[in-house]
């Protein structure tokens, strides 16, 4: 009795410090980002199925960072695809949370879809972070200042979630919601909420669309052209559905997306004219076409 009361405890003690053994994932993107801070993604302990990409030190941040919750195409738990887009913006002082599990290299995930939420779930952990006297993060992050975002699916989550009142601002990229006429070609999972929907939005949006080729233009540009209540900005660039987000630094959409961040929540007026004014910036970088609602100058 006594021997296997031993040997019971010898393999609980063993498993034990296995498990404090194991290491969270990370990985160093495009040498940490061309921004002022350089970046490591990383899983982080008590939030399973996200991926963070914030400085690799911490102590160098002086301003609390603002948010950007993530979630991807295809409603995938990975943000594979997404990564170099995410890793640039948080480069420039953001702590990024995406939906799903940390892309150690470029295959595609394969695996469970993503949901709805876990972009709530991310919110809810820069919160308790910034909080937690014990945490990396205690002090460190900006929690009035959100912006929800998603690509393709990951646009239909975000706005399936867009009544959170700790949202700040909303970037809905490659994506829209389905009209009834259109509503049998979404894929299986897909968040569907209706167009009444859009009425929730209480914060400033962006859609960032891929011009008449992205199979997303329609649904986008319906959704952009039946919001007057909150300021409201639809661009495009004439690349289709899959966007930039996988060339180096996640190309010519970083830009614009930077710019929206800065100005929605840092407040910069110098960004704001990437967007306001006729001759706003972006109609200064080739191929980008801009519309916006009367509440934008």
């Amino acid at each position: 009795m006594r021997k296997t009361l031993l040997s019971t405890l010898m393999v609980c003690l063993s498993l034990t410090m296995a498990s404090a053994q194991e290491t969270l994932k990370s990985r160093i993107v495009e040498d940490g980002g061309t921004g002022p801070y350089k970046v490591v993604m990383t899983e982080v302990e008590g939030l399973k199925a996200h991926t963070v990409f914030a400085p690799q030190d911490l102590t160098s941040v002086t301003q609390p960072l603002p948010v950007l919750v993530w979630g991807n195409g295809a409603c995938s738990n990975s943000p594979w695809e997404h990564y170099k887009f995410l890793n640039e913006i948080a480069s420039f002082g953001y702590l990024v949370v995406a939906t799903g599990y940390i892309p150690m290299d470029d295959e595609p995930y394969r695996g469970e879809m993503s949901t709805t939420q876990q972009q709530i779930e991310s919110i809810d952990w820069v919160e308790q972070q910034n909080a937690d006297p014990k945490s990396t993060y205690y002090q460190k992050i900006d929690t009035k200042k959100i912006c929800v975002a998603g690509m393709s699916c990951g646009g239909l989550q975000t706005l399936f979630n867009c009544a959170d009142p700790r949202i700040t601002a909303l970037m809905i990229c490659n994506s829209g919601l389905f009209k009834m006429e259109n509503a049998a070609q979404a894929v299986g999972g897909m968040p569907m909420p209706p167009k009444e929907k859009l009425n929730e939005i209480h914060t400033p949006i962006i859609y960032i669309l891929g011009g008449k080729e992205d199979i997303a233009y329609e649904n986008g540009m319906d959704d952009f052209n039946r919001i007057k209540h909150v300021l409201a900005i639809a661009i495009n660039y004439p690349v289709g559905h899959g966007g930039t987000y996988r060339q180096p630094h996640g190309g010519e959409f970083t830009i614009p997306a930077l710019a929206w961040l800065d100005w929605q929540l840092k407040g910069d007026q110098q960004a704001a004219k990437m967007f306001e004014g006729e001759d706003c910036g972006l109609l200064k970088r080739k191929d980008w076409s801009i519309s916006k609602n009367s509440l934008c100058k």
